[in-house]
């Protein structure tokens, strides 16, 4: 009945386009009707006759005999037939219009450069099936497929689009044989029962699908199945009830109900169906299934039987069948769009302007002399709007724009059942794939009414992750805790972000915690102190100075170079501050910058103190009068701030070049961020301390080579002894430095820095404070000089 309802919609299509003056005007559509009998040789002969001409001759009317040109063919309904069938007809480039062939190789414009169809391939509707799986969370499924090219495509593109996904699995894929093969369908029912998998998505023809029985399992239906009248009958309803099926997009077809009702056994005495070519036993086939009737003469022993003799007089339009049925136009709809594609494309190609066509010459195509191939350039482009207002163009594929309904079997109190509408899947140019679905419409054939779950292991609770089981999909695993840094949530495994730790139940990430050497650590607390001490003292030490800066003692040291190295010392004492505290861009390009012109400054002025010993020692002897004028005291300050400078330079060209800069360090602990400067440049760190070191190594030795002066007080030796605790420090710095971790290393740089500072600060100034205060009477220029005793 469906087949024949098909075809009287095709007749439809092509009347109401002959009736139609705007669409192929002065041109009449006439068809040939071909029954495969589902069966690939027949379908085959049928379509090469076509393509052929060597159809039966037909007697159009009076005037017109012979076979009129085959422009197009609408079919085939199946897949493996469709293949065999455009293989050939793609030779001679006839264009093939299926409304049910779903295979997507069928979209390789290679092999089938003439095929076409108004139904999405499978490969839109595995997609689609897929959306369903992720929308209700069915990570674990069973596949069976038919034995045909329909099925075995379908299973290969389902598979290999699970595996760029990742995210659904398939428990096993089942091949259902074409025969009734017991023993195959048996040990496919027991991989079903056995299997955890609740959900099943079946590719197939209905007619073995309905013989496994339904195990508490979920069906997700293909266009073939759903399509079928098996949903339609109630007594499989205990089995695919609460189906969910992707099925062809629904439309309507205005007046196709009442061309239906046309159909009537003397139907070739009415002029309007005189040249149809559909063969008169059709409808007598037709007519005697729907009334249970036989035209005489009857079979022998029909009326023996009680059996009843058809009078022709039967209503047809009070029998309620599936022929008669418009409510859920589906398959006829892509039949009646397949027509007009057609039309369209002929209607395009014959309003085609001589002189400005699209083939050799800018000439068009006329019926006179058509070519099939050039019909398909119009079908290539053809885009037109049906009544029921949906716009049907093809891709560079032959596919028309993909939209599916997502239907339900509903089954019913009174025990009827309902094929209802939940959703659609369709595709647009803004969001791609898109699944609608109506939750509340869907009839669940549970207990729970409710879906099922259906996951080959459950999610792993928070603190856990996945860990995969050996030879099995990758849905499936074990849950092991995490490890340290790591976290798992309701939605996935992660790591934990560069300044967060996974806190004791690895359920979420806590910010780690920070460490540095800060004011408020013990430490820090000390070292701050131990600065500002040293601090106060060079204040107290240049206020001792200045009050008494005319006594011999202050004076015969030369008292402004006193003064600067106090200041100097003074500034070394308060850099150390800029390695306390949280890291900052401007406390780590200050810090190194600061610490080096510090003990620059005050390196210079000990060695140009040591220089003016030296020159002065040399003075006092005969004709050595002359060096001191190279030490004066605009020479001693110019050497100074020349000393200094370079050091400047070097600290400009490192922040330049390389600054250092904060750096949040997670090497040294997994659950702590140590802040710490990054120097930058190691080579501009080196060249500071390397400068530093050459100025004291050469005070060092100047002083070393004057140590012996014979004044009694004796300033030189206080410089060498000085300059031997300053190398001394910083000699063991460099490897403490290297070798201490995180906010260990601002500490050593500091303490060698306060070292160092209070080194030179009590071996140059505390002898003579010691003096001054406690000692006047060796403050006198006899004394200084070495020319008196004092007791």
């Amino acid at each position: 009945v469906l087949g024949f309802k098909l075809a009287q919609t095709m007749a439809f299509a092509i009347d109401e386009i002959n009736r139609n003056s705007n669409l192929l005007p002065n041109v009449t559509l006439g068809y040939t009707l071909y029954d495969n009998c589902l069966q690939l040789g027949i379908g085959f002969r049928g379509a090469l006759s076509l393509a052929s001409g060597q159809e039966d001759q037909i007697v159009v009317d009076d005037t017109c005999v012979g076979n009129p040109p085959v422009v197009g063919i609408v079919g085939d309904s199946t897949s493996t037939n469709s293949i065999a069938i455009s293989n050939v007809l793609g030779l001679y480039r006839v264009p093939m219009v299926s409304y049910f062939a779903t295979c997507s190789c069928l979209s390789d414009r290679q092999k089938y450069p003439s095929f076409f169809r108004t139904i999405p391939s499978d490969s839109f509707q595995v997609r689609a099936m897929i959306q369903i799986l992720k929308h209700f969370g069915w990570t674990w499924a069973g596949l069976l497929v038919s034995d045909d090219d329909y099925g075995l495509h379908a299973a290969r593109f389902f598979q290999s689009e699970l595996s760029v996904l990742g995210e659904c699995c398939l428990a096993y894929t089942e091949v259902l044989p074409w025969d009734k093969d017991t023993e195959e369908l048996r040990r496919i029912v027991d991989v079903m029962k056995t299997s955890t998998a609740r959900v099943v998505i079946v590719f197939e023809h209905p007619s073995r699908s309905i013989l496994l029985h339904r195990f508490g399992l979920q069906w997700i239906a293909s266009v073939a199945l759903t399509e079928s009248a098996v949903l339609q009958k109630p007594h499989y309803m205990p089995y695919l009830g609460g189906i969910l099926g992707i099925t062809i997009r629904q439309g309507e077809i205005p007046g196709l109900r009442e061309f239906l009702l046309q159909i009537h056994p003397e139907l070739h005495h009415n002029s309007s169906y005189r040249n149809s070519l559909v063969r008169l036993e059709h409808f007598y086939c037709f007519w005697e299934f729907t009334f249970q009737c036989r035209f005489a003469p009857a079979p022998a022993g029909w009326l023996e039987g009680g059996g009843a003799l058809c009078t022709g007089q039967e209503d047809l339009g009070n029998v309620d069948n599936e022929y008669l049925d418009i409510s859920n136009l589906r398959t006829e709809y892509n039949v009646y769009k397949a027509v007009y594609a057609l039309a369209y494309s002929l209607d395009d190609m014959l309003q085609c302007k001589p002189g400005r066509g699209p083939f050799s010459g800018n000439s068009c195509a006329s019926l006179q002399s058509l070519e099939p191939w050039q019909l398909v350039y119009y079908m290539e482009r053809v885009n037109f709007t049906t009544p029921f207002g949906d716009q049907v163009s093809f891709d560079e594929n032959g596919d028309i724009v993909p939209i599916y309904d997502v239907v339900n079997a509903l089954w019913l109190p009174d025990g009827s059942t309902k094929i209802q509408k939940v959703g659609e899947v369709k595709r647009t140019a803004l969001k791609g794939e898109e699944l609608i679905l109506d939750e509340g419409k869907i009839f669940w054939n549970f207990e729970s009414k409710q879906p099922p779950r259906s996951v080959c292991s459950e999610s792993c609770p928070p603190g856990t992750h996945m860990v995969r089981r050996k030879r099995e999909p990758e849905c499936c695993f074990d849950c092991i805790p995490c490890s340290e840094g790591k976290i798992t949530n309701k939605s996935s495994r992660s790591f934990c972000p560069e300044d967060f730790w996974s806190n004791p139940q690895r359920d979420h990430c806590a910010p780690k915690k920070t460490e540095f050497l800060s004011y408020h650590d013990p430490l820090g607390i000390c070292l701050t102190a131990t600065s500002l001490l040293g601090t106060f003292i060079c204040v107290v030490v240049l206020g001792i100075f200045i009050c008494h800066r005319t006594t011999p003692i202050v004076r015969a040291n030369n008292s402004e170079l006193s003064f600067q190295l106090l200041l100097s010392l003074k500034l070394c004492f308060l850099c150390s501050l800029l390695f306390i505290g949280r890291p900052r861009i401007w406390t780590c390009q200050l810090r190194h910058a600061a610490f080096g012109i510090s003990f620059v400054l005050c390196v210079s002025c000990i060695l140009v103190k040591t220089m003016v010993v030296l020159a002065v020692f040399k003075a006092s002897k005969p004709g050595g009068g002359a060096s001191l004028k190279w030490f004066g005291v605009m020479q001693q300050r110019g050497t100074v701030l020349f000393l200094t400078s370079i050091q400047a330079a070097i600290c400009t060209t490192w922040l330049v070049s390389s600054s250092p800069t904060p750096h949040k360090n997670t090497q040294y602990h997994n659950d702590k961020i140590v802040y710490e400067c990054a120097v930058g440049s190691t080579v501009g760190f080196a060249v500071l301390l390397g400068y530093i070191g050459v100025l004291a190594v050469l005070s060092f030795l100047i002083a070393f080579l004057v140590r012996n002066l014979p004044d009694s007080f004796n300033e030189a030796k206080l410089i060498t002894f000085s300059m031997l605790i300053f190398c001394a420090v910083w000699v063991a710095f460099v490897p403490a430095y290297v070798s201490s971790p995180g906010n260990l290393a601002d500490a050593v740089e500091v303490f060698a820095i306060l070292a160092s500072s209070f080194g030179l600060l009590i071996t140059l100034f505390g002898p003579k404070c010691y003096i001054i205060l406690l000692r006047p009477e060796m403050n006198t220029k006899k004394a200084v000089m070495g020319r008196g005793i004092v007791s």
